[in-house]
């Protein structure tokens, strides 16, 4: 936790997270992966923020990011995140671990962290993280998703856009368009996370690495949601 709070404060001022990786170790990155299991469980807890299960239904990727205000006023430029992908026997994915860069969306007023999970639809939006760097909204398209209070709605067609974002914002509407949303694949913490030198295209799709007791939690929340 205490180094947690130290890269948390780094960010605030402004300093890339991307700066300090080169001496994290693996309980760091241990922590971030919880976090993001915190993240969606507690999206998940409330019927505010909870994901539909009919949107989880066509889930073929999730991906869960958290990122710090590091800006006086606006600007997330340090956070984190991890990927995970449902393969064609309906298992899914070890998370892959990812750099979050910068905000999909403004922060509200004295908020201090953005907690947002993107839910893919199709199988080839995934694979755009073969690449160095994302952008949700530009490289696929990506709106604001249907939340569970609401789906009652004829939500159908949106579910099939390719990127359905979550974010904790108050007056976003279903189907908003999102027009930034910027990830970047981490593959030095995967070889540390994962004691391997894989990197996240096979993290992802294969089944090259056993995955170690302490991403089992997240491993299960996301197959229990999206079996």
């Amino acid at each position: 936790m205490k180094t947690f709070l130290s890269l948390l404060a780094l960010a605030m001022v402004g300093v890339s997270i991307s700066s300090v990786r080169a001496d994290t170790d693996r309980t760091t990155l241990m922590t971030e992966v919880e976090s993001c299991r915190a993240i969606l469980e507690d999206f998940q807890g409330a019927s505010t923020t909870a994901i539909p299960d009919q949107v989880w239904q066509s889930a073929k990727a999730v991906v869960i990011v958290n990122q710090f205000k590091a800006g006086f006023i606006f600007g997330v430029k340090g956070g984190y995140g991890v990927v995970m992908v449902k393969k064609a026997n309906g298992r899914w994915s070890v998370p892959a671990l990812l750099y979050a860069n910068e905000a999909s969306l403004g922060l509200q007023a004295g908020a201090k962290t953005v907690e947002t999970i993107y839910i893919i639809t199709d199988n080839e939006t995934p694979k755009l993280l073969f690449r160095q760097r994302v952008n949700f909204g530009v490289d696929a398209k990506a709106v604001i998703g249907p939340k569970a209070a609401d789906i009652e709605r004829n939500y159908r067609p949106l579910i099939s856009t390719p990127v359905l974002v979550y974010v904790k914002e108050s007056g976003l509407y279903a189907g908003a368009t999102v027009k930034a949303a910027q990830v970047a694949r981490n593959d030095e913490a995967g070889f540390i996370l994962y004691n391997t030198k894989y990197t996240l295209p096979e993290l992802l799709y294969s089944d090259w690495v056993t995955p170690p007791s302490d991403v089992l939690p997240i491993m299960n929340v996301v197959q229990k949601l999206a079996p």
